[in-house]
């Protein structure tokens, strides 16, 4: 019956989102309660049912300030709930004109509903005002104020919510009032604002020839990709930067501006549209890098005269390595040989010459081993989980059965490292196993107070190398984690997930160095017998060092930094 209930709870919720949740619910209140203070405006219902909606208004967005500031969300409140707060206006002035003889109440209502209109109207204009570049000497655009247009709907909905009060209990509707007057003095703020960037704008768009001729770039960067995957950015701008040579950083969407303007020094260009790109390809532009195989790269790849390199933003046995957008790049940087072969293996064709093995540079700082790893009494072993991915078949992910992995490691007195995928929480069920796992790791630290290592420290105040360093071992998924971390020589395991056996080592040739085994829902098959040999004989020890220069080239690598640096450069003559 639970279960029945949980199930028809869930459509009911489905459906009510599909109708537009919440807003519509109240802006239904707000005209019911509009239709009953026109009706009967001296009865209970008449009055009180406008106070209920002010109090549900200002309620709901009480609540959700609330909800974003845990969230660290910066909302454009301007313009929301525009027909419920309307209604709502207009029925606290029914009620209020049968009570208020000199017209004050109507005034403050007139003022109220023109201030609505105008939020309506001036959303588009600050919604969609854009920044344009940074770092970039002479190019500052300033934006309308977000805070003041959040102010404007604060202002405007106290406004409506002491006309109604006013209307319903017979007071004075001066506060109304003086809630008109200041949002209007703010909403012509806003107009200004929104105009000073309409003229700046333009102003931007007549000098950016200019200013990136000043500026004189041999290449550009391009990156998009949805919020939160800066990442992929941040692997490379390190190491674009010490090429040595002028260039920008070009990006689609407000999300990536946002996010890489914090991690760079070089200019950030903003450029949304396919039409907006011809402005910013200057003569002396040579190439353009990209970080993933985003549709939108394929806008700068119409410009037939410039090099079009695919760097990526790491190298595994993944379907996703082998797609056949791949071809549309002059060149692509690998890191070993094995990347090359990938796409034969899956028959997908390619030309030699668009490949460049380059190492991965992003390694430069990986330590190598200290010494046998049986010699170690407590090793500290990385658990380093894929994400879901967005399809079926991309999901390599073993945090189904991450509990009993961590577990494993547990019993085996292991120190554990927990650092998922940026991407792992954006699956329910990979949300719940991360918690579950952060949850054996604390009661572990209570009763045996060994340093493990989870949460932020792991994800975010340590790098991927830092994680690395600090590991004798590492368990993980077919994932670019599990090929970089060859290059430190240590042992690793390798969960299989969407395929077992023979038929996993052959879709996945790395797991030949790995100690492999079967994840299936929530069990992580025969993995504590593969800990004892991984943590002590090490019988794949030759095996990975066979492996380690297919994969990753055989630089050393304190000049693999400069082996990608030094091609790259070939580009820019």
């Amino acid at each position: 019956m639970s279960g029945a209930i949980r199930n028809g709870r869930s459509q009911i919720q489905y459906v009510a989102r599909a109708l537009g949740g919440f807003p519509v619910v109240i802006n239904l209140l707000a005209v019911l309660a509009l239709a009953a203070a026109i009706a009967s405006p001296d009865t209970p219902l008449g009055r009180y049912s406008i106070i209920a909606v002010a109090a549900l208004l200002v309620g709901r967005a009480s609540h959700q300030a609330i909800k974003d500031g845990q969230d660290n969300v910066d909302r454009l409140w301007l313009g929301n709930s525009i027909v419920a707060r309307m209604a709502t206006t207009a029925g606290a002035l029914a009620v209020g004109l049968t009570r208020d003889s000199d017209g004050w109440t109507a005034a403050a209502a007139i003022i109220l509903l023109v201030l609505l209109v105008g939020e309506q109207t001036m959303r588009r204009p600050v919604e969609s005002a854009a920044p344009q570049a940074a770092n970039l000497p002479g190019a500052h655009v300033a934006l309308p104020s977000t805070r003041l247009a959040t102010w404007i709907f604060v202002v405007n909905t106290l406004g409506t919510t002491f006309l109604a009060v006013s209307g319903v209990l017979d007071l004075t509707p001066a506060p109304a009032t003086i809630a008109g007057a200041v949002g209007v003095v703010m909403m012509i703020a806003i107009c200004l604002q929104a105009a000073r960037f309409l003229v700046q704008r333009r102003r931007f768009e007549a000098r950016l020839p200019a200013l990136l001729k000043e500026l004189d770039p041999r290449f550009a960067f391009h990156w998009q990709a949805p919020a939160g995957t800066a990442y992929q950015a941040s692997m490379w701008l390190p190491y674009l930067e010490r090429i040595g040579t002028p260039y920008f950083v070009l990006v689609r969407t407000i999300a990536n501006f946002t996010e890489v303007s914090k991690m760079t020094t070089a200019p950030v260009i903003l450029r949304s549209g396919l039409e907006d790109l011809d402005r910013i390809v200057t003569p002396s532009l040579r190439a353009v890098f990209y970080a993933n195989t985003a549709v939108r790269n394929s806008h700068m790849i119409r410009f037939p005269h410039l090099t079009h390199i695919q760097l990526n933003h790491g190298d595994s046995d993944k379907i996703a390595s082998v797609s056949p957008t791949f071809r549309q790049y002059d060149r692509n940087f690998v890191a070993g040989q094995a990347a090359i072969d990938r796409f034969a293996t899956h028959g997908v064709p390619t030309l030699a010459e668009q490949f460049e093995i380059v190492g991965r540079p992003q390694l430069e700082d990986v330590q190598p081993a200290r010494g046998p790893i049986g010699e170690r009494e407590q090793p500290v072993v990385l658990y380093s989980p894929t994400w879901s991915g967005f399809y079926d078949d991309s999901n390599y992910s073993s945090l189904s059965a991450g509990s009993a992995i961590v577990q494993t490691l547990l019993e085996r007195g292991c120190t554990v490292i927990f650092r998922p995928h940026p991407y792992a929480r954006r699956h329910r069920g990979n949300t719940r196993a991360c918690v579950e796992i952060i949850g054996l790791l604390e009661a572990d630290i209570r009763r045996t107070g060994r340093p493990h290592v989870f949460g932020a420290k792991a994800e975010t105040e340590m790098s991927v190398v830092d994680c690395f360093n600090a590991s004798d071992a590492m368990i993980s998924d077919v994932s670019s984690v599990t090929s970089d971390y060859l290059i430190s020589g240590k042992p690793f395991a390798m969960a299989a997930v969407s395929a077992h056996g023979e038929a996993f080592v052959a879709g996945f040739p790395l797991a030949r160095a790995a100690y492999v085994f079967d994840v299936v829902k929530r069990e992580a098959s025969g993995l504590s017998e593969l800990v004892e040999d991984m943590l002590g004989p090490d019988s794949h020890a030759e095996t990975r060092r066979s492996l380690r220069s297919y994969y990753l080239s055989d630089t050393p690598p304190e000049q693999i930094a400069d082996r990608f640096l030094e091609t790259a450069r070939r580009y820019l003559r």
